[in-house]
């Protein structure tokens, strides 16, 4: 029995897992999937989400050791393209998400945040007077230029960004690529979210949905990360194109050191610096619960006894800077 003193950060955590047609259970072995007579254990206090594709199933027990190791469930479809729905975050916190809140609710505030997310984007000052819609009107013009350099650095015919989500095998090759790495992209930013008590609808850049929040953030990632994946996994060729690029997002995301920075680079954006008041080292990967004396903003955190996580088979502790082989049934 560990104490969630014991649980990685959400920084120190593999990025996503992605399963599909089998059973995601809690056995003597700890978490485990099963598909036939195979059984594998997976690393529940090492993952960060665990996206759940068609012909899964999974049961109470397993969302609930899911839920105590702070790990984001999410149900996708096919390759992990498209999000139907995903579990809460890991904190009782509301400390974050009400400043969220105040700085989307005002339109100046609001509008200082997009600047900062541009320039964090594109190191490119925006002058006060641009309005948001000038915003995204230069946003869209950098990114285009982006994909027509990806296309031109790889050797893919690029003829623009479309796709049907109720028509897969339409569209062409980058595309669908594009689409499989943005999916793995999201799910990591959305774990990210909940796990430090944002909410992943109050966007600012982005507005009108429920994954709002997890738009902005993944833009701020995409040139240097799923761009290039998508481009060169379709130069690459090969019959599993998605299954490619999923796994070329997983080195990506490790070279980028994403899992790190996905946390501090919403603080950035956001302007609330150093994130005062609750040190990130005890919230991330812990369940904390509400305790007297919140004045001035200063809350004070007490966490939980004890976690029944459980520790899986032989998987190392991938703690940072040491790199871990996923199981085998991840596609």
């Amino acid at each position: 029995m560990r104490t969630l003193h014991e649980l990685p950060r959400f920084q120190d955590r593999w990025s996503y897992l992605y399963l599909e047609m089998g059973r995601l259970d809690v056995t003597s072995l700890g978490l485990t999937f099963h598909q036939g007579e195979k059984v594998t254990p997976v690393p529940i206090d090492q993952l960060a989400v665990v996206m759940l594709g068609p012909g899964s199933t999974v049961t109470h027990a397993a969302v609930a050791s899911l839920s105590r190791n702070n790990c984001l469930l999410a149900w996708t479809g096919q390759d992990g393209v498209r999000m139907y729905s995903a579990s809460t975050g890991g904190t009782h916190s509301s400390r974050r998400l009400i400043r969220q809140a105040q700085l989307v609710s005002s339109e100046e505030s609001r509008l200082a945040v997009a600047w900062r997310m541009y320039r964090f984007r594109f190191n490119e000052s925006v002058p006060g007077v641009v309005s948001l819609e000038s915003i995204r009107g230069m946003e869209g013009l950098r990114v285009r230029k982006a994909y027509a350099d990806a296309a031109r650095t790889y050797g893919v015919e690029w003829k623009g960004r479309r796709y049907d989500q109720g028509n897969w095998d339409t569209a062409d090759p980058i595309n669908r690529a594009l689409s499989s790495a943005n999916a793995c992209l999201y799910g990591v930013c959305h774990s990210a979210i909940l796990s430090a008590g944002y909410s992943p609808g109050l966007g600012f850049v982005h507005t009108g949905k429920m994954l709002s929040f997890v738009y902005d953030i993944a833009d701020l990632y995409k040139t240097e990360t799923t761009i290039p994946v998508a481009f060169r996994a379709t130069a690459e060729g090969g019959k599993e194109l998605e299954r490619t690029v999923r796994m070329q997002c997983r080195t990506a995301f490790y070279d980028f050191k994403l899992m790190e920075r996905i946390i501090p680079d919403i603080a950035e954006v956001l302007g609330v610096g150093n994130d005062d008041g609750e040190s990130p080292d005890d919230l991330e990967g812990r369940i904390v619960t509400l305790a007297l004396g919140t004045e001035n903003w200063r809350i004070p955190w007490e966490p939980e006894q004890q976690s029944e996580g459980h520790i899986v088979g032989d998987i190392g502790q991938g703690r940072q800077g040491n790199r871990l082989g996923a199981p085998d049934m991840v596609r």
